[in-house]
Formats: C-alpha cells, sequence, structure tokens
C-alpha cells in the first residue's frame, strides 16, 4: 500500500476504473481507503471502493490479499453501521469462495472472523459466518467438527428464531447427516427446514434448496415418483434463475425416470424446451445410461460409466443409484442366460455375458444366497447346478386354513359359554 492517500471521492474511484491494469486500479483503491476522513460521502465511496477492490482482487485470484483486506478495514468497519460491516464481510467471503483451490483458507478466514465477532459481540454476522463455517468443514469431510458447531448454532437460532437463518441451519444439518448416512435424522433436519420455511417467505433459490434435498431423501428410499416431483420443482426454481444447479435437478429427474424403467421418457425430457438449454456432458451421461438399460446390455452400461466417469462415479448420488441398477440388470441378465440350463459352466456364462469369471462366479453365488433362484455351484468341476423350481405342497396351507377356522369355531363357543354363565 502506498503511503500517500487520495481523496474519498468519485474522481477517484473514476480514476481506478480507468487504469490501464488491474494492479494499478488495485492500487489506487487501496490508497482511497487509507484516506482517514469519517465524513458520511467519504464512507459511501470508501464502501464502493471495498467493493470494486474486492471484484478486483478476486479477478486477480489474490485470496491472500482478500483474507488481509478483512483484517485491515476493522477500524473502517468500527465507524460504519453493522448491517454494512455484515454486508461487506459477507461479501469479501463469497469473493474468496469464488477462487478456486481456497478451501483451506475459506476455512481459516471463517475462523479469524468468528473470533473477531466474538470479540466485538457481533452475533448476527457471526451466526452467519458460522454456518457458512459449517459448510465448508462439510465440503471438507470434516463432519464431526461441523456437526458440533452446527449443534450449539442451531439451539442460539432457535433460542432468536431467526427463521431465515434456521431454515438454512436446519438444511445443512440434513446434508450432513445425509453425508454421515443418518437418514432418519436427515428427514428430521429436513422437516424442521421446511417447517420454518412454512413461517417466513423464503426466496425461490433456497427452495429449490429444500426441493432438492428432498428428493434426495426420497430417492434414497426409492420413492423414486415422489422424487422426481421434488426434483422437478427444484429445476423450475433454479431455472427462471437461471442457476447451474438446474442441470443437477434436471439429471437427477432423468435418474428417477430410468430408475422405475421409464428410461424412453429420458430423450424426451432432454429434447423439450427447458433440457435442449442444458445439453452437455451431464445430460449425455443419462442418456447413454437410460440407452444400456432401455437394452438391457451390460456392455453398454459399462461402457457409459467408463466413458462418462466424472458425471456418474463421481456424483455420490448418481453413483449409489447407479450401483443398484447396475446388479438388478447383472441379476437380470444371469436369471434369463440360465434358465435354459440344468447344468453349465461358469466360463461359458462369463463368455456370454462378456464379464470376467470370477465376477460372474461371486454374483451366482450372492444370487443363490438370496434365493433369486434355486442351485448350487460346484466348484471342483467349475460348473452350477440348476435345480427345478420346489412346487409347493397344496397340504400346507390348507392345514392352516383348516387350523384358523377351528380357532374361530373355538372363540365362539367360548363367547356364548361366557354368556350362559352370566
Amino acid at each position: 500500500m502506498s503511503s500517500s492517500y487520495l481523496p474519498a471521492t468519485t474522481d477517484s474511484i473514476s480514476q481506478a476504473l480507468e487504469a490501464r491494469t488491474p494492479s494499478e486500479s488495485i492500487s489506487i483503491l487501496y490508497r482511497v481507503l487509507e484516506n482517514p476522513s469519517s465524513a458520511p460521502d467519504s464512507l459511501r465511496i470508501k464502501e464502493q471502493a471495498i467493493t470494486n477492490l474486492s471484484d478486483l482482487l478476486r479477478q486477480e485470484n489474490r485470496a491472500e490479499e482478500l483474507r488481509s483486506l478483512l483484517t485491515q478495514l476493522r477500524p473502517f468497519f468500527a465507524v460504519i453501521p453493522k448491517a454494512k460491516t455484515a454486508k461487506i464481510v459477507r461479501s469479501i467471503i463469497d469473493d474468496v469462495a469464488k477462487i478456486p483451490g481456497t478451501s483451506d483458507l475459506q476455512i481459516s478466514l471463517c475462523k479469524e472472523v468468528v473470533q473477531w465477532t466474538r470479540a466485538e459481540k457481533r452475533t448476527f454476522l457471526r451466526q452467519r459466518v458460522e454456518a457458512k463455517l459449517a459448510a465448508l468443514l462439510m465440503e471438507n469431510k470434516e463432519y464431526p467438527e461441523a456437526l458440533n458447531l452446527l449443534s450449539g448454532l442451531i439451539k442460539e437460532v432457535r433460542r432468536l428464531d431467526d427463521k431465515l437463518l434456521l431454515v438454512d441451519i436446519d438444511l445443512l444439518e440434513s446434508k450432513l447427516h445425509f453425508s454421515l448416512r443418518n437418514l432418519p435424522k436427515a428427514k428430521a433436519s429436513l422437516t424442521a427446514a421446511r417447517t420454518a420455511a412454512n413461517a417466513i417467505y423464503v426466496p425461490p433459490a433456497q427452495q429449490g434448496n429444500i426441493d432438492l434435498q428432498s428428493g434426495i431423501l426420497h430417492a434414497e428410499e426409492k420413492d423414486y415418483k415422489t422424487a422426481y416431483s421434488y426434483f422437478f420443482e427444484a429445476f423450475e426454481a433454479f431455472n427462471a434463475l437461471e442457476d447451474p444447479r438446474a442441470v443437477f435437478s434436471l439429471k437427477y429427474m432423468l435418474l428417477c425416470k430410468i430408475m422405475v424403467s421409464q428410461a424412453d421418457d429420458v430423450a424426451g425430457i432432454i429434447s423439450s424446451k427447458a433440457g435442449l438449454q442444458y445439453v452437455g456432458p451431464e445430460l449425455d451421461a443419462m442418456k447413454a445410461v437410460a440407452d444400456a438399460h432401455a437394452k438391457r446390455s451390460l456392455k453398454l452400461f459399462e461402457i457409459a460409466l467408463r466413458d462418462f466417469k466424472p458425471q456418474l462415479e463421481e456424483d455420490p448420488i448418481v453413483h449409489r443409484h447407479l450401483s443398484s441398477l447396475y446388479d438388478t440388470l447383472l441379476e437380470q441378465n444371469l436369471c434369463r442366460l440360465i434358465e435354459p440350463f440344468s447344468k453349465v459352466e461358469i466360463v461359458h456364462i462369463a463368455e456370454l455375458i462378456d464379464l470376467p469369471v470370477d465376477h460372474v462366479e461371486k454374483k451366482v453365488s450372492q444370487m443363490i444366497l438370496d434365493k433369486k433362484f434355486a442351485g448350487t455351484l460346484d466348484q471342483g468341476a467349475g460348473c452350477l447346478v440348476i435345480f427345478d423350481d420346489p412346487k409347493t405342497d397344496a397340504i400346507y396351507p390348507t392345514t392352516l386354513e383348516t387350523i384358523s377356522n377351528i380357532g374361530k369355531v373355538v372363540d365362539s363357543l367360548y363367547v356364548r359359554s361366557a354368556k350362559i354363565m352370566a
């Protein structure tokens, strides 16, 4: 920073914007901020300078400078209203988040800000920064620390009855429990978020977030039709806002269609007016899976998983459901291949299905244990022996029915005898 300051006027801001290089603009804006004047007009110009400076530092990927800027601005925060301070601090933290590879820096920056807000007794700002910190810790897979932070914060916010922040925190807690595979608690937190949201006006983006999380939880319970409805609601909200999360909502809608064996609808949704806006690798991946499912082809399925690994394997939600779908498809194909035989070599089945022998052997043994078909593995001969379906003996259901009828007769006789004795 230069030792000589510039006057906090619109001319200084114009001079910074007209500078030849970003570095020169940044230098001018720093000099404007050094101006000691506390006049209302000077403070307004300084606020504008901070906004322009943080934008430039973000564009130049100077995350460390953004962090030090927050520390340098603390004397300035002492002379402006707390609401404006909160807006500036959150804006700078958001700018740091837009710079790639700054996850650890964001966490340490949020922790610094939390300490400062505690010392300054700025409760409103601290709660929001703590919620942001919990979200960052969750993204960094530091689940226990995030959960501890949220459990204390949620009690505090409930006492203050800050409904809008409560919706954010409950939704975040739901995502955190889902990441820990604790579905009952994830559903309970989502219900709490919905209850708080019903009492206030919720911005469309946040409502889209709630619907997206609802869809994910319903899909986890295999209720794909309800999940599809929620994903559709989320897609409409994000699409209207031109939010990048719209493509993920659409992707999960297609996943639901595939999981309920309606893969033929996928091409129609993609070619619709709304779908055409998001054509790209995400939708191409789902179309490839839908084609493989429609043709019941494991080979095409594996090709899709290989060609679209970032879109399918690296998305934990899609990956979990596709693993289940792959197992179902594999079982269906194996049952169809085994059906004509009474005894068949495992090697022959592996050749027919075009999969490794050990993989087929493992799956067949699992299917026998799960009673998907009756048979046994003769590992010495490397063969699978298939038994005929055992015929149900009609005597058992008839006997059960007879015993049930006798029970009814005994009960009615007991009632009659009780009336006589009375």
